[in-house]
């Protein structure tokens, strides 16, 4: 039977991780899923003036700093990506990047704001032929040709355990590191321009070349929020939401750099505690 917390939180930036202590505070039984290795955008920061109490502070400083308050609050950082979540009515059901599943009366989305808009024709074709999750959607293809967009070098997991089941895998990567993958796996080194096809996906287009496929991958380090959760409203990148970081979905809250600029992690922190109070008087 799966377990039931109180409140889900994706995210582990300043927003998440600051949510998440003033939840336990309050007694509530969450799940705070990211990764204990911070975003590089904090951790390379010099110096940092203008976080409350702490005149002059280093990114890594920081970091060290949250840290060591999860550890004094006994907070544990569940390190599953979150790549759908869907409103259930009084709860929220996710499911993971490893197929695993999991419910919380009420979500808050912390996960930074993403600059990677969908191809065209992603969105389209989502469901029918195109995947952001290797690990749910791999046997579908087997014996079948997949291509994959793979936006950071920990997706070359994600294409061996395809090529243990595909005919054939085209692997596109994004980033400039080497790439070790089986014989089997064609790299390609492209620029993505769209995905288009009929009823079902056909091809990857690609700046340089056309890749016939009978599905797409596409592995971001993060979902865009309008992907991870159906009927949420947006505004281009962001997730609207009012002074209590009340997004449109009951039960469903946000917080952070994903609602909007100032990009401050004194904000963002801010944002975190109002979210989790707003969680906090959801639950009752």
């Amino acid at each position: 039977m799966v377990q039931r917390y109180d409140v889900a939180i994706i995210g582990t930036g300043p927003a998440g991780l600051s949510a998440a202590i003033t939840l336990k505070i309050r007694n509530k039984n969450i799940i705070l899923f990211g990764s204990r290795k911070l975003s590089d955008k904090l951790l390379k920061a010099q110096e940092i003036q203008n976080y409350l109490g702490m005149a002059s502070v280093s990114g890594s400083q920081l970091a060290e700093q949250f840290h060591n308050h999860l550890e004094q609050m006994d907070i544990a950082i569940t390190e599953e990506q979150i790549t759908s979540a869907y409103a259930m009515g009084d709860y929220y059901s996710m499911i993971s990047k490893t197929n695993e599943i999991y419910e919380a009366k009420a979500l808050i989305i912390a996960s930074g704001v993403s600059f990677a808009r969908p191809y065209p024709g992603e969105e389209q074709f989502l469901g029918r032929g195109v995947s952001y999750c290797a690990t749910c959607d791999a046997p579908l293809y087997k014996n079948k040709t997949v291509a994959i967009v793979a936006s950071s070098k920990k997706e070359e997991a994600e294409a061996q355990f395809l090529a243990e089941l595909c005919e054939k895998v085209y692997y596109v990567p994004l980033y400039k590191d080497e790439v070790l993958l089986p014989e089997n796996v064609e790299i390609v080194r492209d620029v993505p321009v769209s995905v288009t096809g009929g009823l079902k996906v056909e091809k990857l287009v690609l700046k340089n070349r056309e890749i016939a496929a009978d599905g797409i991958f596409i592995l971001r380090d993060s979902v865009m929020p309008s992907q991870l959760l159906s009927g949420l409203a947006m505004e281009e990148n962001h997730v609207i939401v009012n002074r209590n970081m009340e997004t449109n979905l009951p039960g469903c809250f946000a917080c952070g750099d994903i609602v909007g600029q100032p990009y401050q992690y004194i904000k963002a922190a801010g944002e975190g505690n109002v979210a989790a109070l707003s969680a906090v008087k959801y639950l009752g």
